[in-house]
């Protein structure tokens, strides 16, 4: 396999505002038992069930053509022998209360769609820096590079450092979580206060018997990722079976990548990322975390790797985020849960003031000069 050849910048088109609310509308009209259908462990698995509907905007291979919600900056730095640039947005609150936020984003997920938060916690007095890991969105897509949650923890740390930064609340979620969770054990000192929101990890997918999928594998299921697929996934796990108009354009933002001409080297990437995820647990090690950690738990969420390859006995035993968060509560020192009962994976997305109160009082319950 080869991607030694240069990406041009993304074909930017423009979906309409009439085309996104249709298939919203259309979307959110599926009979639950379609949605249940495509209950995947990723996209890409539910696009392998489903029809695709590829129509939409084209993306650069790091996201060129896809807007943020505030300016764009890259940390330039060396790793594995790699030249690399990390993307993120550093926004600066206009009444600082003197603490930083850094806020890690899941494995379908960017650090746009921090968007809301972002806001929430800049008019709250909070500097806010959101980074886009290597591998995702708007980072470098290397064609090798050993991935792994101590290596994110680094890149990390070295980009926090060059912002002058040594000390931060860091959120977490999703793959963000176990980020976060590895983050906090290698840097303790620097970890002023973790927050886990509907993290995956809490549980050893591999320990549990969902079967081991090759690299590759991964990178023929990421090759079928489309639209529709990403869409149907989304509703079922991250907004427990709702659809709304404001979910599309997280849809089109990863399926566009998925159009551009950076396709294949997109797809690796996120290969090489899901074998991370699956052979890297950090649940064995929640009783070394010593720092205030606030678990943000959505009741809805069924998120597991790979649950679609396992035997459907094993199946229906993953992804139970009620007894998962309350074991995860229990097994971390100081720990405070909060459930939200009718929301699933994504509950920043799902009910924005709901999650920034629970955020906001449990940030505030922790002294800056922590």
């Amino acid at each position: 396999m080869s991607f030694r050849r240069p990406f041009p910048l993304a074909l930017s088109t423009v979906c309409t505002v009439a085309a996104l609310t249709a298939m919203s509308a259309a979307l959110a009209a599926t009979p639950a038992s379609v949605v249940s259908a495509v209950d995947g462990a990723s996209p890409a698995a539910a696009s392998a069930t489903t029809a695709a509907d590829d129509s939409g905007p084209a993306y650069g291979p790091e996201l060129q053509g896809f807007n943020y919600p505030a300016p764009v900056e890259r940390f330039t730095f060396t790793s594995q022998g790699v030249p690399l640039q990390m993307a993120y947005m550093d926004v600066k609150p206009a009444h600082a209360n003197g603490r930083t936020v850094v806020l890690l984003h899941g494995k379908n997920f960017c650090a746009a769609t921090w968007d809301a938060t972002i806001h929430r916690l800049s008019d709250a007095g909070y500097r806010v820096i959101a980074p886009d890991q290597i591998g995702f969105c708007k980072s470098s897509k290397p064609e090798h590079y050993q991935y792994s949650f101590q290596q994110l923890a680094r890149n990390t740390n070295a980009l926090l450092e060059s912002l002058g930064v040594h000390h931060a609340t860091v959120v977490g979620h999703s793959t963000g979580g176990m980020l976060a969770v590895r983050y906090a054990l290698m840097y303790p000192q620097a970890t002023q206060q973790l927050v886990l929101v509907n993290p995956i990890g809490l549980e050893d997918w591999k320990a549990k018997g969902v079967p081991s999928l090759a690299v590759d594998e991964w990178y023929q299921r990421e090759l079928k990722t489309s639209a529709d697929g990403i869409r149907r996934y989304e509703q079922n796990t991250y907004y427990a079976g709702q659809w709304r108009a404001d979910y599309e354009p997280w849809v089109q933002m990863l399926a566009g990548m998925y159009r551009g001409p950076g396709k294949q080297i997109v797809a690796w990437n996120s290969a090489l990322l899901y074998d991370m995820i699956y052979t890297q647990p950090v649940v064995y090690e929640f009783g070394q975390l010593q720092m205030p950690t606030l678990l943000l738990i959505g009741q809805k969420d069924t998120t597991a790797i790979g649950k679609d390859a396992a035997p459907p006995a094993v199946r229906a035993k993953l992804g139970r985020y009620p007894e998962l968060g309350r074991a995860a509560a229990q097994a971390i020192a100081h720990a405070t849960l909060v459930e939200f009962a009718g929301l699933g994976h994504a509950p920043q997305m799902q009910d924005p003031d709901a999650f920034h109160k629970a955020l906001l009082e449990g940030l505030a319950a922790v002294p800056a000069n922590r």
